[in-house]
């Protein structure tokens, strides 16, 4: 399972996910806010399998370069 997520979206994920579960602990909303588990779990995974079939990655490509040398 390698990242596909970038920090800006990891971000949105995680405060999205929060938001969605603290509205439906708080009965702002009714039960269906534990969608937000999802957001959650894959900003802190890092990971977002829906993103897989359609190549899409947020976060910086690696390169093989070992340190120091360009």
């Amino acid at each position: 399972m390698q990242a596909n997520l970038g920090s800006i979206d990891r971000t949105i994920r995680i405060l999205a996910g929060l938001g969605l579960i603290a509205a439906t602990l708080s009965g702002a909303i009714g039960t269906w806010g534990w969608v937000g588990v999802i957001p959650l779990a894959t900003g802190i995974f890092r990971f977002c399998p829906a993103y897989l079939p359609f190549g899409i990655r947020t976060c910086p490509m690696r390169t093989n370069t070992p340190k120091g040398k360009k």
